[in-house]
């Protein structure tokens, strides 16, 4: 059984990791928010140390030139897609972004390849805040889900689900799938967002995250059976309690925005998310790097169900200042724990 380093690659939020081929390709938001990169190991272990290669930069003005978040990495019908999300003005005055989805694609067999072209953005019915598209062929459907503003609905964004002409394009109006309902969910700021689909037996998961990015961020879970029409909100169950959170005794906060694989022999899914190691967070949390990506194993239940357990403790080295890295982590990455207790001692 492989045993897991935390964390896997150092200040990547939003961490995406797609298993394509027996190779673990990771993408994920960059500290500094203008750049798309991916990298990949043949281990999940690996992906520290694995060279990093930008595939997209913000544009210097206009759409996309701000803040780039959440870069997602699939492979639908033999071709590359990553779905992020990009500004083009400041935060409102309100404290809103003005984030809208955007699509880029690559049809060589390799994504770290120069060949990456823009798409456009992904137009929804809503033209509000949006972000943290996510897509999967489901019986034979190319679903998106994503989060999104709706102005008269209160909170900053809701989940929603459509089915897809192309993988840039809405086949039809989306519907609402979870709003921010409970008090887990409505901590800092009303917010779901970062869906990520998993699948077991006749059953469709899909985790999102609640509440502001800081210590209160945290997991919850829609579930739905496979066959059902996943276009009717009557088909999806919602967890009221969250199933992932900040594990005090672990010093993990805040877990969330995560992604879903498989392990190296393919017996077990494990969840790739991210999570800071304090509390004190200076400023927003939005600009603090060290949200982490981290890997735990998901179990199952005799019903069925996942569990997902508790953020387990680092491992290996991380950070004590809000210093931005180089991408391999710096000379200390992947030193464990014990190891720097005794050289500190």
């Amino acid at each position: 059984m492989t045993v897991y380093n935390n964390p896997i690659v150092l200040q990547r939020a939003d961490p995406w990791v797609v298993k394509v081929d027996g190779e673990y390709y990771f993408t994920g938001s960059d500290p500094e928010y203008n750049c798309i990169a991916i990298r990949h190991a043949s281990t999940i272990n690996g992906l520290q140390q694995a060279p990093e290669t930008v595939v997209w930069r913000k544009h210097e003005s206009g759409a996309c030139s701000k803040y780039i978040w959440a870069p997602e990495l699939h492979r639908v019908n033999g071709a590359w897609y990553i779905y992020f999300a990009g500004a083009e003005h400041e935060f409102e005055p309100n404290g809103m972004p003005t984030h809208r989805m955007f699509v880029l694609e690559n049809t060589d067999d390799d994504p770290t390849s120069d060949n990456w072209v823009e798409k456009g953005r992904i137009v929804t019915p809503m033209d509000s805040f949006s972000l943290d598209a996510t897509t999967e062929v489901i019986d034979g459907v190319q679903y998106l889900v994503w989060a999104q503003k709706d102005y008269d609905i209160p909170g900053n964004s809701n989940l929603y689900i459509a089915p897809m002409a192309n993988p840039w394009t809405l086949a039809a109006d989306p519907v609402m799938l979870s709003k921010p309902e409970y008090d887990w969910e409505c901590i800092d700021f009303l917010v779901n967002e970062g869906p990520a689909f998993l699948f077991h037996e006749d059953m469709i998961y899909l985790t999102y995250s609640a509440s502001g990015t800081g210590v209160p961020y945290a997991v919850g879970l829609l579930s739905a059976r496979r066959g059902s029409d996943l276009m009717d909100p009557a088909s999806w169950t919602k967890s009221p309690v969250p199933v992932f959170r900040t594990c005090a005794e672990n010093g993990q906060y805040g877990p969330g925005h995560n992604s879903f694989t498989k392990s190296e022999d393919d017996c077990e899914d494990l969840m790739i998310y991210h999570a800071r190691n304090y509390t004190d967070i200076k400023g927003d949390p939005l600009f603090d790097p060290n949200r982490h990506a981290r890997v735990g194993v998901v179990r199952w239940n005799e019903d069925g169900t996942p569990d997902f357990g508790v953020p387990e403790p680092d491992s290996l080295w991380t950070p004590v200042t809000t210093d931005v890295l180089p991408p391999d982590g710096g000379p200390h990455a992947g030193t464990r724990v014990e190891e720097i207790q005794v050289a500190s001692a």
